[in-house]
């Protein structure tokens, strides 16, 4: 008899984390698998209103900032203790699954934990880092660590144009500001230069990125060390293939939403404000969502 597919998927707590991170959950129950979303106590106390859909169990735990992370907190104390805490609970949750007849089989993480693969080969298990961003993203910081970092020193001159092999020229607007010379965002970018060294040291590095071929063909493989897999865009199902009307938000809000919005757009001219949404260019099927989950368990 098969197991049942069963994924742990860790989400850093941000919100533009948690809300990628629910919606690719919700796919993968819309599949019939198995999915422990799991993030740190901090996020999961603000979360309270969030309602899950069968199969996907939500866990928190202590980062030791229950309160959240402040601007005068030590942020390598924080990163310590989300690593040390977190990797307990990712342990804890993969033997205690494994006793109740529910073994995960995959370990999904989000940016910035990087330390969860690690917890993964210990435990035997396949993972995959859940890239929020786009692949155009994913290139740039890769050859901004690989031997392409001096020529983004000259992006003080907003008509200079980096060529990077496998993408577009690309002018200082088009780049993430955390690799301009005016960031001061060291623990960020740091942040970013771990995360890709560890996947280095993967022999078989899974990479699912929040965006579809369609429009990033050529950046879902620019670079010769990995392969990238789009799943995006990973927004509410009513927006994209209408096959869960009652999916109409991501759900796991972390802010107070703003009740004012038709307020201030009425208040403005006619013709002056523009919407802009990628979501109805492409959808994955749900034979494709099954591909992915299949390859990620087979792995």
């Amino acid at each position: 008899m098969a197991v049942q597919p069963h994924f742990l998927l860790l989400t850093y707590p941000a919100q533009g984390h948690i809300n990628p991170a629910l919606q690719f959950a919700k796919g993968l129950t819309r599949i019939g698998a198995l999915v422990t979303l799991v993030t740190s106590l901090s996020a999961g106390r603000r979360m309270s209103k969030t309602l899950f859909p069968d199969g996907l169990s939500f866990v928190t735990f202590s980062d030791g900032y229950d309160d959240g992370l402040k601007p005068e907190d030590d942020r390598e104390h924080f990163k310590s203790e989300l690593k040390r805490r977190g990797s307990q609970t990712l342990n804890e949750l993969i033997v205690d699954s494994a006793k109740e007849g529910k073994p995960v089989t995959c370990l999904v993480y989000t940016m910035f934990l990087h330390w969860a693969a690690e917890v993964a080969r210990a435990q035997h298990l396949p993972a995959a880092l859940l890239w929020i961003q786009l692949a155009t993203v994913f290139d740039i910081y890769y050859y901004y660590f690989n031997g392409y970092g001096d020529i983004f020193n000259n992006c003080k001159d907003t008509s200079y144009a980096i060529e990077l092999p496998g993408l577009p020229p690309l002018a200082s607007r088009d780049l993430p500001s955390l690799v301009l010379p005016s960031n001061t965002y060291a623990w960020a970018l740091q942040m970013f230069q771990e995360q890709l060294e560890q996947l280095s040291q993967e022999t078989n590095p899974k990479v699912l990125v929040n965006s579809f071929d369609a429009l990033e063909l050529g950046a879902m493989n620019a670079t010769e060390k990995f392969n990238l897999t789009g799943i995006g865009p990973l927004i509410p199902s009513a927006f994209l293939d209408g096959k869960d009307p009652l999916d109409k938000s991501f759900g796991g809000d972390i802010f107070h939403g703003s009740e004012d919005y038709t307020e201030w757009l009425n208040s403005k001219t006619k013709s002056s404000v523009v919407y802009v949404s990628f979501g109805s260019i492409l959808v994955l099927s749900k034979r494709q969502m099954e591909e992915i989950a299949r390859g990620l368990v087979d792995w």
